[in-house]
This record gives structure tokens, C-alpha cells and sequence, in this order.
């Protein structure tokens, strides 16, 4: 069987108890799987909990990482995009990919790349605060100082090895959260500073370049000044400022109403996309999510539930990507999917008591010959 398509799918590289940051969230020590074995139903016919069928695997261990590298690219899986988190001036959650995905021997059946996750990290991971008021307890964004220090960071450990995803040779860095980087380094003017010193560090450490990409939420005005209100854009604005290469979504919750039917949203998924077709010159990657349910991460109810999101109607809406894909053909055929392991947030690909190996069999399905 081959692939001709690069099937990208998110990783949250939570579910590991090796480090002794993540242990004030997780006590067990089993990081955010801790929720996902303690979670119970909200309400009659609620299809919590669920099982994952591999156990509540430690994926910082090279030997798990293995087995489920086997499993991806069997199903047509081929490029891990790993949500990369900097907080408190150093990397946060990066076992997954370092000991885990890195050190796996056959880590070179796939690609991968990092999406830098820059979001604010707040109370809702700890259940025991997740119900309460908003509390931030580590702010995401840094200042130009600390933007170099994470991009020396991720060139000299990432980009340069010889298994990341590059994109006309360029390695492609997404970026989360295009308000709190241009809030940190104080304004949209240093924020094009910023992205030219790491294209100019990328060329220097012997790369042809860099391919800027965007996890890009909904159309709506953006601060420009990084400290008050007085000069907005709009998403498509930004995108030209700053030189996006691309971008792609990280969510569907993100840009439309989930809180439905699976194949409702899919309608609006696909107007979205003929959108964007018409008012973006940028390439844009299909992206396809599986759910969406993060109760697992509240001891209340959490209203905002997809329903009806089966193996099978997974199954149609990526051959929508395909289609897309299939039309654009001057552009990779890159789909991102939220994602590979998800589970607080009911959107992962990894079999469960519930539908089994169902969400990887229907990638298989569509996208293998």
C-alpha cells in the first residue's frame, strides 16, 4: 500500500508521568491520563468514559512510541505535528517527542514538525480548578530576548534532523497563537522583525529557508499593538504582514458551532473552505477534526458536545480533504487531523471501547491504495 498524501495528525504530548512539572496537574503520575481513567458520564446517554484499548501507555517510552508509530503508518498516518509548549523559559511536556517519538528506532517510518503551542497554560488541566474562575499559571507569551532562545532552541534540535517535515526543503513551523506572540514581542513591527531573524538563523544553520505556517481560528480583528486596542486587523491582514507561508486549523471548534451533528458541521466546514479559497492567496492545508468533548477535564457539566461523529462520517469528511487536496495539486498534499491522541478532548484517532481501531481504519479506508 502507498500513500501518496501526507496525513498530518496532532499530538498532545501530556500523557507521560516522567516529568516533575506536569505532576502538580497529575499527581498519579500518569500525566493527563489521570483524567481520562477518572472521568464518569454527565448525563443519561453520555458515551463517557471511554477505554483506550492500549492501556493508559506512557508515550515519553521509546518501546510505546514504536508501537504506535507501527500503527499510524499502517492506517496511512505519516507526519506527527506535536503541540510544543516554552513556559517559564524553558520546554514544557517535551518527553513525547524526545524520548519517546526520537528515540524510537523505526521514527523514521514518518515526519514530523512542531506546532509551538504558545497559548497561556491555565487552571482547566487541573480538575480540581478547572470548574473555578480563570487562573494563569503560565503566561505564553515571550519577548524578543526569549523568541531567539526558542529558536536557536528548535533549529538546532528540530528542524535540522533528518525525519522533520519540510516543505519545499524549508522546515514548517506552525504557530498557535498569532495574539499572544505579537502581544510579547510588543506589536506587529517586531513581530516581522522577529520572523525574518528566524528565517535569516534557519538559513544560517544550512536550511533553505523557513515555511511559516499558521494554526488559523476564525476571521475576527486582531490587536496590532500587543498593549491596547487602538489599531486592529483582520486575520487575513496578519497573514500578509507577517509572510505566512500557509496555514491550516487546529480545530474545528475553533471556527464553527460543534455543539451538533457531525455531518451539520461538515456542511459549514465545506463553506468555510470555499471561503477561504476566494479571499486567502496563501495555500491552505484541509483540515479534518474527529470530535470534540472535554468534559474528561471538568467535574461539571461542559455544554458543547459533536454528536453523531462515527467512524463512517469521519470517513466522509476526509474524503472531502481528499478532494481538496486532489484539487490543489500545485500545493503538498497536506490534511492535518485533530488528532492522534486528544482524549480529554474526544478527538483522537488511537482505538477505544467504543468504535475499536474505527477512526484509524477509515483513514486507511480513504487514503491507502
Amino acid at each position: 500500500m502507498t500513500n501518496k498524501y501526507d496525513i498530518a495528525a496532532y499530538v498532545w504530548p501530556g500523557y507521560t508521568g516522567d516529568e516533575k512539572r506536569i505532576r502538580m496537574f497529575w499527581p498519579e503520575g500518569m500525566g493527563e491520563w489521570q483524567s481520562v481513567k477518572n472521568a464518569v458520564k454527565k448525563f443519561p446517554g453520555h458515551d463517557w468514559p471511554r477505554k483506550p484499548l492500549w492501556g493508559y501507555v506512557n508515550e515519553a517510552d521509546p518501546y510505546v512510541m514504536e508501537m504506535e508509530i507501527e500503527a499510524a503508518t499502517d492506517h496511512g498516518v505519516n507526519v506527527f505535528i506535536y503541540d510544543w509548549y516554552w513556559f517559564d523559559r524553558r520546554p514544557f511536556v517535551e518527553k513525547c517527542l524526545d524520548n519517546g517519538f526520537l528515540r524510537a528506532k523505526n521514527h523514521g517510518k514518518m515526519k514530523f514538525y512542531l506546532m509551538w503551542a504558545n497559548h497561556s497554560f491555565n487552571h482547566i488541566y487541573d480538575i480540581r480548578t478547572s470548574d473555578g474562575p480563570e487562573n494563569i499559571i503560565w503566561d505564553g507569551a515571550v519577548d524578543r530576548k526569549e523568541f531567539e532562545i526558542v529558536g536557536r532552541h528548535v533549529i538546532e534540535k528540530y528542524f535540522t534532523h533528518s525525519s522533520y517535515y519540510r516543505i519545499d526543503g524549508k522546515p514548517v513551523f506552525m504557530i498557535y497563537d498569532l495574539d499572544t506572540l505579537i502581544r510579547g514581542l510588543e506589536g506587529i513591527d517586531k513581530t516581522v522583525s522577529a520572523f525574518g531573524w528566524l528565517r535569516n538563523e534557519c538559513i544560517k544553520s544550512g536550511l533553505n529557508g523557513l515555511h511559516l505556517q499558521l494554526a488559523k481560528w476564525g476571521e475576527y480583528a486582531h490587536n496590532l499593538s500587543g498593549i491596547d486596542k487602538g489599531r486592529t486587523a483582520t486575520t487575513k491582514e496578519l497573514i500578509d504582514i507577517l509572510g505566512f507561508d500557509s496555514f491550516t486549523n487546529y480545530q474545528f471548534v475553533h471556527f464553527v458551532n460543534i455543539d451538533r451533528d457531525y455531518n451539520e458541521i461538515m456542511i459549514d466546514v465545506l463553506k468555510n473552505w470555499e471561503l477561504t479559497e476566494k479571499m486567502y492567496k496563501q495555500p491552505y492545508f484541509p483540515h479534518i477534526s474527529i470530535g470534540w468533548d472535554n468534559n474528561p477535564r471538568y467535574v461539571g457539566f461542559k455544554p458543547g458536545i459533536v454528536k453523531n461523529n462515527t467512524p463512517s462520517n469521519f470517513a466522509g469528511a476526509l474524503g472531502h480533504a481528499k478532494k481538496y487536496a486532489d484539487s490543489h495539486p500545485n500545493q503538498p498534499p497536506l490534511i492535518t487531523i485533530n488528532s492522534w491522541n486528544e482524549w480529554t478532548e474526544t478527538s483522537y484517532l488511537m482505538p477505544d471501547d467504543l468504535y475499536g481501531y474505527g477512526y484509524l481504519e477509515a483513514v486507511k479506508k480513504v487514503f491507502l491504495d
